[in-house]
This record gives C-alpha cells, sequence and structure tokens, in this order.
C-alpha cells in the first residue's frame, strides 16, 4: 500500500465479497474485545463475534453489522469472513 496511511479492507460472507475498500481505519469486535486496525498493524488471526466492524474511508465512518466470523491482519491488508 501507499504512504498515505490506507489499508485495503475486505469483508467476505458465505455469499459474497460484501465489501472492498481503501480505508484509514477499521474497529472490530473481537472475541477478547474490541480492537482497533491502522496502518502498519502487526499480523494477526482473531475470531470476531457479534457487533459492529465499524471502519473509517475519507472522512466518512461507516459500519457493517456482524453476527460472528474472523479477521485476518496481514501487509496492510484487512480480511473479514463473517456470518450477518
Amino acid at each position: 500500500m501507499s504512504s498515505t496511511g490506507h489499508i485495503s479492507l475486505t469483508v467476505l460472507t458465505p455469499e459474497s465479497t460484501l465489501l472492498e475498500k481503501r480505508v484509514s481505519k477499521v474497529s472490530l469486535p473481537g472475541s477478547k474485545g474490541r480492537f482497533m486496525v491502522l496502518k502498519d498493524h502487526a499480523p494477526l488471526i482473531s475470531s470476531l463475534e457479534e457487533g459492529d466492524v465499524v471502519f473509517e474511508s475519507e472522512g466518512t465512518e461507516e459500519r457493517i453489522h456482524i453476527d460472528s466470523g474472523f479477521v485476518e491482519v496481514n501487509a496492510n491488508v484487512v480480511t473479514v469472513c463473517a456470518e450477518l
């Protein structure tokens, strides 16, 4: 990714790709508590519980409600696999 502070967010469901977007940050409902991912975050894989995936793009905050899932963070790419 570029040095502009953006990361790539993809939200997948069993049925489709729900979202593919460049964002500045994303907050996720982790099984051990809510956490935020910013540019250059360390790689991780985490399970997710019911809650909102909240992300900011071009100064606008958006959210997607999920029932459960997991997330992979690696090299400024955040991939969420979720049940809605």
